[in-house]
C-alpha cells in the first residue's frame, strides 16, 4: 500500500464517520462564510450539505429505531 493509499482511506473512513448533525453543522458554517464572502458557490455546497445532514439524520434515526426493535 503506498502511501496515498492510506491518507485516502483515512479520509474515507473520518467522511463515514461524520454523523448528520455534524454534516448540518458543517452546512451551515460554509453557507455563512460563503454569505459573508460573497460566494455563491460556498453557499450553495453549504446549504447542499445541510439538506444532506437532515436526511442522514433521518436515516440514522430510522436505523436507531430497527436496531432498538430486534
Amino acid at each position: 500500500m503506498t502511501e496515498n493509499e492510506g491518507e485516502n482511506d483515512q479520509k474515507h473512513s473520518l467522511k463515514d464517520s461524520i454523523t448528520g448533525f455534524g454534516q448540518v453543522l458543517i452546512g451551515e458554517i460554509e453557507s455563512l462564510a460563503g454569505v459573508v464572502n460573497a460566494d455563491p458557490l460556498a453557499q450553495a455546497e453549504g446549504e447542499f450539505n445541510v439538506e444532506v445532514g437532515t436526511v442522514r439524520e433521518g436515516l440514522e434515526e430510522d436505523m436507531a429505531e430497527e436496531d432498538s426493535e430486534k
